[in-house]
């Protein structure tokens, strides 16, 4: 038996109006068992627990003790459920922090806790970035970062590329923490060929940085993007 939804007409298709703008269920059909909010946190809790590939229409269904027909009485298809399984974990970034001191600061902040959002929901990673799932808590994200940017006399459009920015380094960060990547080493390797890292690893060492390599990172990011614009 197939995962896919049952074909009808006027199903749409790449016209089809985004999730966040069609109503709870369909107007056809029983009264509903669940609610599409209910469908979601089953989604996000097997994601969180197995992993992305884990999630289809029929697995989210037992979850929740039904077929997975049912749920297409809420959804047109797994790309609506992962949409809204996106906007909803990207609404725990919520309470947003008041930009009441220093906008680079905040940003900072509001950078790590989008990594400990990534760290908390690794699968995120593999969905955020689709334009489909561009919903009313990923705008309010947005609309958050551009107040806390307002000060700044730059264009906007640098103001969006900073944000788009700090949120794909974050991601990288991210990757890197999922895959357990620790300091590089070349232990074991004969460097003999290569003096420049013969010569570099031969410094003498220095004190660490006060601050993390994530907030060394976007401080830099941040500032060389949007403080070299207002200039």
């Amino acid at each position: 038996m197939s995962d896919a939804p049952p074909v009808s007409a006027g199903d749409g298709g790449p016209d089809r109006p985004p999730i966040w703008s069609r109503p709870e269920r369909g107007s056809r059909g029983p009264a509903p068992a669940h609610s599409r909010d209910a469908i979601v946190v089953a989604a996000v809790a097997l994601a969180d627990a197995e992993g992305l590939a884990a999630v289809s229409m029929r697995a989210v269904a037992s979850a929740l003790g039904t077929g997975a027909g049912s749920l297409y009485r809420y959804l047109s298809s797994r790309d609506d459920l992962l949409d809204l399984m996106t906007d909803r974990v990207i609404g725990e970034l919520r309470p947003y922090p008041q930009a009441e001191g220093d906008w680079l600061d905040t940003m900072v902040l509001l950078g790590r806790r989008q990594l400990a959002l990534f760290g908390a929901h690794p699968w995120l990673l593999d969905v955020f970035h689709r334009a489909s799932g561009v919903g009313p808590e990923s705008l309010a994200w947005f609309d958050n970062c551009i107040r806390v940017l307002e000060p700044l006399p730059c264009a906007v459009t640098a103001k969006f590329e900073a944000i788009a920015m700090m949120t794909g380094v974050v991601s990288l960060f991210a990757r890197r923490e999922a895959a357990g990547a620790g300091a590089l080493s070349f232990a074991g390797v004969d460097l003999a060929a290569y003096p420049h890292l013969v010569a570099a690893f031969g410094q003498p060492s220095v004190p660490a940085p006060r601050a993390d390599l994530v907030e060394r990172t976007l401080r830099s990011l941040l500032t060389g993007l949007l403080l070299a614009e207002a200039g």
